[in-house]
């Protein structure tokens, strides 16, 4: 697969945005569907036992293997990505990931190969992984290193708009399915469907990509000489501190989005007696409002500046924390539809700017490397045992005490982006 390097052609907008769309739609397609047959599926099918709960926490874990293994995606295509180019090392990312995931919904269940199901489940889960930890990056940087000035945080937007259309897609799936099939087809078969139906999204994804050309950024790197021989050295050396607060920075983006989905959930499902069609409506309702404020965040970025709006967010996650159990707790439909929709605008506020925020930390000869690895080992503090953190925070402690939880990692996010090299380095 060869690297147009070309400096006269130039990717066309709609390439350059839907490029970017497209591989984070996929990631958050393939990631939630895992997420929802974690709590729906997997603890029947791939961990029995007499205990539901421990059977819930056995599936939640292997939903954290792709955290662990994201930042190993990081460096590896990060390396590249950085040495080879951006255009190549997103295709290779996108296949690693859309394999994995067609290939988790043609495994056999515990019943049929015993305890080598669960093993096969977290070799592939894993590799879900690999490929997520080089597509996020590489998704933000071809959107941002094509992006004019004074638009780089809207256009920096655009791939952070799959999160909320992955969801929608995945959760829409499950719904259906939940709708046309019975209990038993859905457990014997119809869980498989939407892992398997992910191939013809990765099919036009890999088109796409096919179809761009290196980013301008990366292009003049070429010509200045300016890229390094072990980027990951490289950022050890010389960029530790936007590492270590990069990474604290973008922790509260991933809890609020674990908790605001997985641990919602399964608390819904599990301890609020509500089915699973009911709540996924009322998530899906929410999403809608992720959405809708991903672009206002760019605007504001774009205007007022990435760190302003993220300092801003903060302390409102921080102060919606402390009203997690009145509403969530509270049994009335209405308040718990108000709470998800709250939540997933806050997660939409802070999403929105985070990609050219993150990005904005490094210089283009490490910044895929960079910007993928403080993202994704934010998720590995955030996001990788956060729903089992929080369903046993809840259990013994109460829901009050997750949502501290929560505002506890906003104070966090909020005195590192005060904290953090305010350097902003060239594109």
């Amino acid at each position: 697969m060869k690297v147009n390097s070309s400096p006269n052609k130039v990717n066309s907008l709609k390439h350059v945005l839907f490029g970017s769309l497209i591989g984070t739609t996929i990631e958050f397609f393939d990631f939630y569907i895992y997420a929802n047959a974690a709590v729906l599926v997997f603890p029947k099918l791939f961990f029995p036992g007499s205990n539901p709960t421990v059977s819930i926490i056995e599936s939640l874990a292997t939903f954290s293997i792709a955290f662990f293994a994201r930042p190993i995606g990081s460096a590896v295509f990060g390396h590249y990505g950085d040495k080879i180019g951006r255009k190549t090392t997103l295709v290779v990312a996108l296949l690693t990931m859309g394999i994995s995931t067609v290939a988790i919904g043609f495994l056999p269940t515990y019943a049929n190969i015993g305890i080598a199901a669960p093993l096969l489940l977290m070799f592939f889960r894993f590799g879900q992984g690999l490929g997520l930890g080089g597509e996020w990056g590489g998704a933000v940087l071809l959107a941002i290193e094509n992006a004019p000035p004074g638009k780089r945080a809207w256009y920096g937007m655009f791939p952070q708009l799959g999160a909320p259309i992955g969801l929608l897609l995945s959760g829409g799936t499950f719904l259906l399915l939940s709708d046309t099939l019975t209990l038993k087809q859905f457990f014997n078969y119809g869980w498989r469907i939407p892992f398997i139906a992910s191939a013809a999204l990765v099919v036009i994804g890999f088109y796409i990509r096919l179809k761009i050309t290196e980013t301008p950024s990366f292009l003049a790197s070429l010509e200045t000489k300016k890229r390094v021989r072990i980027p990951l050295v490289t950022l050890l050396k010389s960029y530790r501190r936007e590492l270590i607060f990069g990474t604290l920075a973008a922790v509260t983006t991933f809890l609020t989005f674990y908790l605001m989905t997985v641990f919602t959930l399964s608390w819904a499902t599990t301890d609020l007696g509500y089915t699973r069609r009911d709540f996924l409506i009322m998530q899906l309702f929410s999403v809608l409002f992720f959405g809708i404020s991903i672009p206002i965040s760019a605007v504001l970025a774009d205007k007022f500046g990435r760190r302003v709006v993220l300092i801003i967010i903060s302390i409102a996650i921080a102060i919606f924390g402390l009203f997690f159990s009145l509403l969530l707790g509270s049994g009335n439909t209405t308040l718990i539809t108000i709470f998800l929709c709250l939540g997933m605008t806050l997660m939409g506020l802070t999403y929105g700017p985070l990609g050219t925020f993150l990005s904005e930390l490094f210089p283009t000869e490490v910044r895929y490397s960079g910007a993928s690895l403080t993202f994704n080992f934010a998720g590995i503090i955030g996001a990788a045992f956060a729903p089992i953190i929080a369903i046993w925070i809840a259990k013994n402690y109460g829901l009050t005490y997750v949502g501290f939880y929560l505002s506890a990692a906003a104070v966090l996010t909020f005195v590192s982006l005060l904290v953090i090299s305010k350097k902003e380095h060239q594109f």
